[in-house]
C-alpha cells in the first residue's frame, strides 16, 4: 500500500530542514584581520626572498613573532603575565658579527681543502677534539644553558628572591676521592657527603689584579628556618684565581642533609668584587660547628655588598643522606642526629560483607587478626 502525500511531502521538509540547519553550524565566522601568510603569492615561489642562511631565517621569525598581531597565541591567552626579571649579573660581551662570520667562513674553507678530514668523515673515523668542543661550548651558548638549568632547580627564586644572571665565569670544582679519583661538581649532579667530606679544589679563569668571592651554601637543609640557609663555605677576597690566598671568613663543613629530608641543593656561587670589601660582619670563628652561626641569607648578603660585587658564575649538585652524615652530627656538630620518617596510614578497609559475592580468592586475608601486612586492597 502506498503511503500517503501528505506524509512525503513532510519527510521532505525534515530532510531540508536537517541539511539547512547543519550548513549554519559549519559555516565559520569572518576573522577579525589578515590571516598568517596571506599576502604571500604562493603561484610563483621563485620570486620569494631567499634567506640563504639559517640565522637569517631565524632573526626575521624572532622580529615576526614579536611584531603585534591581532590573534594571539596559546601562551599568550592561558599564561600569566609575569614581571621581568632583574638581571644582577655582568653584562654581556660585545660580539663582532662580521668577525664571526669571517672565522667561520675561514673554518669552512680549510675544512673543505682538508682532503684528509673530508675522507675520514665519509669513512666514519675522524675525531673530534671534546676539549675544544666544551671550550666553544662555555664561549658561546653554554652561560644561557647553565641559566635554565638553574631557573630549573628554582636556584635564582631561593637565592636571589627571582633576580637571575648568566653565569659568564665558567666555575669548576671537583672534590678529591682517594688519591687519584676526582669527583666533578656539574649542574645538578649527585654527589654524596662521602665524595664531599673534604675541601674541594676550586678553579675560574681571572684576570690579574681582580678579586672574587666563593660562596658555598646548602639551601634545602636548615632545620629550625624553611626560608634559611646553611653556608659551608666562604671565602673573600680572593686576588684573581688563588682561591687558596683568599681570605676563609668561614671554613668548609662538610654537607649533612637529614635522613629522610630527601636531596638537598648545594651551589656554588662566585661573585666578582670591584674593590676590596671588609666582610668582618660575615665572619664566623674557626672551627664553627655551631648551626645557629652558620644560618645565612644569601639574598641579604648579597643586598649588604651589591655596590661592590656581582655575581659571575655557578655551579651546584645534590646531596642526600649518607653513613658519614652520622659521624658529623654526632663528632663535629655535637648533637643528635634528626631522622625524618614518613609515618604511612594503615590500609583502609571496607566492611567486611558476611558473603562475599564476587570478590577476590583472598578477600578474608585482609580482616585477619594478625600483624602481618595486608599490602592494601587486592
Amino acid at each position: 500500500m502506498a503511503a500517503p502525500w501528505w506524509r512525503a511531502v513532510l519527510c521532505r521538509s525534515r530532510r531540508w530542514r536537517d541539511f539547512s540547519t547543519s550548513a549554519a553550524l559549519s559555516r565559520r565566522t569572518a576573522p577579525l584581520g589578515p590571516m598568517p601568510n596571506e599576502d604571500i603569492d604562493v603561484s610563483n615561489l621563485e620570486r620569494l626572498e631567499k634567506y640563504r642562511s639559517f640565522d637569517r631565517y631565524r632573526r626575521r621569525a624572532e622580529q615576526e613573532a614579536q611584531a603585534p598581531h591581532w590573534w594571539r597565541t596559546y601562551r599568550q591567552h592561558f599564561g600569566e603575565k609575569s614581571d621581568p626579571k632583574i638581571d644582577i649579573g655582568l653584562p654581556p660581551p660585545k660580539v663582532c658579527r662580521t668577525q664571526q662570520l669571517l672565522e667561520r667562513k675561514r673554518v669552512l674553507r680549510e675544512l673543505r681543502a682538508n682532503v684528509e678530514e673530508e675522507r675520514a668523515a665519509r669513512l666514519r673515523t675522524v675525531r673530534i677534539p671534546l676539549e675544544a668542543v666544551r671550550a666553544e661550548w662555555e664561549r658561546t651558548c653554554g652561560p644561557y644553558h647553565k641559566q635554565r638549568l638553574a631557573e630549573y632547580y628554582g636556584l635564582y627564586r631561593d637565592l636571589f628572591h627571582g633576580a637571575t644572571f648568566v653565569p659568564r665565569v665558567p666555575l669548576h670544582v671537583a672534590y678529591a676521592v682517594g688519591e687519584d679519583d676526582l669527583m666533578p661538581v656539574y649542574h645538578g649532579n649527585e654527589v654524596t657527603p662521602t665524595e664531599a667530606a673534604q675541601t674541594p679544589e676550586v678553579t675560574y679563569e681571572a684576570d690579574k689584579g681582580t678579586m672574587w668571592t666563593l660562596l658555598l651554601t646548602n639551601l634545602d637543609g636548615h632545620l629550625l628556618e624553611p626560608d634559611a640557609e646553611y653556608v659551608h663555605w666562604l671565602v673573600t677576597n680572593i686576588p684573581g684565581n688563588k682561591v687558596a690566598e683568599g681570605q676563609e671568613t668561614c671554613p668548609y663543613l662538610p654537607p649533612f642533609p637529614a635522613r629522610g629530608s630527601g636531596f638537598h641543593r648545594f651551589a656554588f656561587l662566585l661573585f666578582k668584587q670591584d674593590k676590596p670589601i671588609d666582610f668582618s660582619g660575615d665572619t664566623r670563628p674557626s672551627p664553627c660547628y655551631q648551626l645557629a652561626q652558620r644560618t645565612f641569607h644569601t639574598f641579604d648578603f648579597y643586598k649588604k655588598h651589591q655596590e661592590a660585587m656581582t655575581p659571575a658564575g655557578l655551579a651546584f649538585f645534590q646531596c642526600r643522606w649518607d653513613d658519614s652524615v652520622t659521624h658529623i652530627f654526632h663528632q663535629l656538630l655535637d648533637m643528635r642526629e634528626p631522622v625524618f620518617e614518613f609515618v604511612r596510614q594503615p590500609p583502609y578497609h571496607p566492611k567486611q560483607k558476611r558473603f562475599p559475592h564476587r570478590q577476590p580468592l583472598r578477600y578474608l586475608d585482609r580482616y585477619r587478626d594478625s600483624h602481618e601486612p595486608t599490602y592494601g586492597i587486592y
